[in-house]
């Protein structure tokens, strides 16, 4: 009976929007010209004047952030907008991302220089954007106030493949809007408007290069727009590419300094002293470039510990400095050293700093006005991406050498092997190459439509409808990576007949001969053969095709008026298809039975995934005025997912005016993000591993205290859609007093339930064991290989509604802008002053772990989904009748390591896992300076601009955290250094 109800409010809903749209159309065509800045076309951002949103070049820029028709009308959702020339002034490079991004209310975004590990998810090198930090995919990203296809299968659009050099501004609604636009926009939606009427030719090209020398890159943009048939058509045509070099190695002091934290090797639990140390000249030393011996057998226990091969396998002993965890004479082998040798490791020197990226782009759109107030139009875009990227070193730990190998035998020499049954080497493989991204995207998407102006009930409408086919062709690409059983014969070697051979070839079984194999000595420097090398090493790969179709339509006018004026209308309807389709060659897929799992290379292990759903929904919005300066704003959306069900979103707001110098506004909004193809259709990646029994007692009644297991992680089609309840409450000064003055501050809520997260096998057993039957069925007993008292465990995992989130802080937007003669200074131009920062006050996450405290991830600057308080961009620009400078302050506030260390010195409470206790849990914030100067030159006639771009003008460091590797937050810093751009920019018109 539920499910019937639901069908018919979608449908009544549906209908009335269909009906209405439907009666709109049917007027004539032939009303009054409205100007075109009444009048934006339906399904767009409409527009109105935005306060505190003032572009640094002082054009106005007129936006709400709403589908309804309303000259003047200010919607109570927050808005910023960014406009061409403050994207051309502010800029930290020729990607407009980068620039986005620096917004304090986008918070841990994907990028390249934090995407680096995301080797088998096909995320590296893309540039999403991150609202609240509360994961991408809970942001819209729109293009012309439509959806644009996915560039992953987790249904993030990729920035790059936005036509760049076309976009005229860039507005970002915060709050709930899926009311308005649809589903995903539970944090806010980011919509690219592309400027469609251009007429002219523009050029642009730039370069660019750090201070050290490296990271060189350049773009180059050619657009050129005309009208024909009497101004009733117009044709716009846009090209672009842009290339960075990369950077393969990171050689910049921040990251040698070795700043890195270590446990206190005295350490017990019951210790009042911290268990976490931070210091600096600190090192790993679980491994060497060309190996080091960690445990041995035979004989006195570990004895070859911390012997090291050199260059050409020169044996050397390792120096432990005074300071390493664990000892060097216990039964577990090191891993971190203060002192001694401990720059002898270089994996964090042996890593990509920047992706060398190539991006092509194309964009085309033609228009044609039909009849009075009616254009038919087509769009295309074609954008090819590669990104290639060093991912780090071939780490291999635990490599088990037996006595008789014979790399072993000539490296280490009888003396030494003398008793020795065993040898375990760990290695970062400075003789293999890099493992490498190798990521390629093809993006294409198509538009057709009408659109036009019209009359309806008296008064001004304006309507649109459109269908779009959007694909991404995406191949996944890794290469240098291990293959398993390769590597493991090639190093198991022996003599044989005055050679070395592959073990495999020469013992006694015939059935286990790998005629290819070739010997790989790992123990040194420069010694292994590249036959070999080649022979262990593959490239995992897996092609992916990502469609979108969409078809919609939308009509908004003022059917009447009131004693305060028009209420305004908007309506529309939506269908919308997702499909996933994927292919990956049988030997870079892991072997999965229905007992076992079995990966055959060190990472990529691919599966195809394949599936579809479709979306349909209509949604209202209405804007009525009630008098006094007060407005309501009213929105409802009903969608039935295929996949998911029936859902309804909503949005109240309203904004009060009693005098013209404030305005307050407040929404509250039911928002959702429903499943994606990846969430739904994932097909399996696998892993073996053992669980603790959460119903174990003493006396065995609930079986043994752990459990082993093998798990397929998959996508689940059971997901429902994540709810949000959003609140917004704020307040716009405009002063008379202080003419040019705008600040608006604001407060936001956001309360995620159902929350989409994906769950361990000891998560899943912890769940089912508390009573939440969803999670039992997610595993079994393995009938062959389970025993009466040892059951053997099958997991399923995969995502569950089962976790919430809450986000709260404060946003403020302040801009000034007055002429300098205001100021009592007689010289021309503007002077442009804006500040934005966002005050975090809650980020909780509670992903429905049992036994698991919640923390508060505000405050913390330990990695990408961590939150600093305070985020913030500052500028001032002077802007003149022949140049224009504009200065850029941007950074991030100071906190903790880790949401949960304790910090203390001395009397510590007890250290534990979910507690751990620090002698120093503090890390710093950042602050960046910009600095931009362009010149107005004259050039056969075309207005031209030669602009020169310095970011990090100081060459700050990166904002450093205590870890190995890349020891510096990637996702707020500039890894770079100080870096210069330079280039023109030109245009007819």
């Amino acid at each position: 009976m539920t499910e019937q109800r639901h069908i018919g409010r979608g449908a009544l809903l549906a209908g009335w929007a269909g009906g209405a749209l439907l009666a709109v159309l049917a007027f004539p065509a032939t009303a009054q010209t409205v100007p075109a800045e009444q009048t934006p076309p339906a399904g767009e951002l409409a527009t109105a004047q935005t306060e505190a949103a003032a572009p640094e070049g002082g054009a106005d820029v007129v936006v709400t952030g709403s589908r309804v028709l309303r000259s003047g009308f200010e919607a109570p959702t927050p808005l910023t907008v960014l406009s061409q020339e403050e994207i051309q002034n502010g800029s930290p490079s020729n990607n407009i991302a980068d620039f986005v991004n620096q917004l304090p209310a986008l918070a841990g975004s994907t990028r390249p220089a934090n995407s680096r590990l995301n080797l088998s998810s096909g995320q590296a090198g893309i540039n999403a954007l991150n609202l609240r930090n509360l994961g991408e995919t809970r942001t819209l990203v729109l293009l012309d106030g439509r959806r644009s296809v996915a560039s992953t299968i987790t249904g993030l659009v990729d920035v790059n493949t936005i036509p760049q050099a076309l976009v005229k501004s860039v507005e970002v609604v915060t709050g709930g809007a899926s009311a308005a636009y649809g589903s995903d926009a539970v944090a806010g939606v980011v919509n690219f408007v592309l400027d469609k009427q251009y007429e002219g030719i523009k050029v642009s090209a730039d370069s660019g290069v750090t201070d050290k020398g490296d990271g060189y890159n350049y773009s180059l943009a050619v657009t050129g727009g005309l009208s024909f048939a009497g101004g009733r058509g117009h044709l716009v045509v846009n090209a672009e590419l842009a290339h960075r070099d990369g950077i393969f190695q990171v050689d910049r002091d921040w990251n040698a300094t070795g700043y890195v934290r270590i446990q206190d090797p005295n350490w017990t639990a019951t210790s009042t002293t911290p268990q976490f140390l931070i210091r600096r000249q600190v090192g790993a030393v679980n491994s060497t470039p060309g190996g080091i011996v960690t445990a041995s057998s035979g004989g006195a226990a570990n004895r070859l510990r911390g012997y090291y091969f050199g260059a050409g396998g020169a044996v050397q002993r390792y120096n432990y400095g005074a300071l390493t965890f664990p000892a060097p004479g216990g039964s577990a082998a090191p891993t971190l050293t203060q002192g001694g040798d401990w720059q002898v490791n270089d994996t964090g020197r042996r890593i990509g700093l920047d992706p060398e990226d190539d991006r092509h782009g194309v964009f085309a759109r033609a228009g044609f006005e039909v009849a009075d107030g009616v254009e038919l139009f087509a769009e295309g875009s074609y954008n090819r991406q590669r990104v290639f990227f060093n991912a780090g070193p071939n780490l291999s730990t635990g490599i088990t050498y037996q006595r008789d190998n014979a790399f072993l035998q000539n490296t280490l020499g009888p003396a030494l092997l003398n008793g020795i049954n065993t040898v375990t080497v760990a290695t970062s493989s400075a003789d293999l190459p890099f493992r490498a991204v190798d990521n390629r995207r093809e993006v294409q998407r198509y538009v057709i439509g009408a659109e036009g102006k019209t009359e309806a009930f008296g008064r001004p409408a304006t309507w649109n409808i459109y269908g779009q086919y959007g694909r991404a062709d995406l191949r996944e690409q890794l290469r240098n990576v291990m293959n398993l059983a390769r590597m493991n014969a090639a190093t198991d070697a022996v003599f044989a007949g005055g050679t070395i051979a592959c073990r495999v070839n020469t013992d006694a079984s015939p059935t286990n001969d790998t005629p290819g194999c070739v010997p790989l000595n790992r123990l040194g420097v420069g010694v292994a053969d590249p036959a070999a090398v080649r022979y262990v090493l593959g490239d995992p790969y897996r092609d992916e095709v990502v469609e979108q179709w969409v078809t919609g339509a939308n009509v908004a006018f003022n059917p009447f008026a009131t004693w305060a004026g028009d209420v305004s209308l908007a309506l529309g309807a939506e269908y919308r298809r997702e499909k996933i389709s994927g292919y990956v060659p049988a030997e870079f897929q892991p072997a999965i039975t229905q007992t076992s799992t079995a990966n055959a290379w060190s990472v990529g292990n691919y599966l195809p995934t394949n599936g579809s759903y479709d979306v349909k929904e209509a949604y209202v919005e209405t804007v009525v005025p009630l008098g006094l300066g007060l407005e309501l704003n009213g929105a409802a959306r009903a969608t039935r997912y295929s996949t998911a069900g029936y859902v309804t979103t909503w949005k109240a707001g309203a904004t009060w005016r009693p005098i013209e110098d404030i305005r307050f506004r407040v929404t509250r909004s039911r928002d959702i993000r429903a499943p994606n193809l990846n969430e739904l259709f994932q097909a399996g990646a696998a892993n073996s591993d053992s669980v603790r029994n959460p119903a174990y007692t003493v006396d065995g009644a609930n079986g043994p205290a752990s459990f082993g297991y093998s798990a397929t992680a998959t996508g689940n089609l059971d997901l429902r859609p994540e709810k949000a309840d959003s609140w917004n409450a704020g307040v716009v000064l405009t002063p008379r007093w202080v003419p040019g003055l705008n600040l608006s501050v604001d407060y936001f809520r956001i309360d995620v339930d159902d929350a989409i997260s994906s769950f361990s096998a000891q998560n899943i057993i912890d769940l089912c064991q508390q009573g939440q039957q969803q999670f039992c069925g997610a595993f079994a007993q393995d009938p062959v290989r389970s025993t009466p008292t040892q059951p053997y465990l099958l997991f399923r995992t995969q995502p569950f509604n089962a976790a919430r989130q809450l986000v709260r802080g404060v946003d403020i937007d302040a801009s000034y802008r007055t002429a300098l003669d205001s100021l009592g200074v007689s010289a021309p131009g503007a002077l442009t002053l804006r500040g934005v920062a966002t005050r975090y006050i809650d980020n909780l996450l509670d992903t429905g772990v049992p036994g698991q405290v919640v923390l508060n991830s505000v405050g913390v600057n330990g990695g990408q989904a961590s939150t600093p308080t305070w985020l913030y961009r500052v500028s001032a620009g002077y802007d003149g009748p022949g140049f224009s400078i504009t200065g850029i302050g941007r950074g991030v506030s100071a906190g903790r390591y880790a949401a949960n260390g304790i910090e203390c010195q001395t009397n510590c409470p007890l250290s534990t896992t979910q507690f751990p206790t620090y002698d120093d849990n503090h890390v710093s914030g950042l602050f960046y300076a910009d600095l931009n100067l362009t010149a107005k030159v004259p050039m056969a006639g075309a207005e031209a601009q030669l602009f020169v771009n310095v970011t990090n003008v100081f060459d700050r460091w990166p904002l450093l955290l205590p870890e190995t590797g890349l020891a510096a937050n990637s996702t707020y810093s500039d890894l770079l250094g100080r870096a210069f751009r330079i280039g023109i920019r030109m245009q007819t018109r």
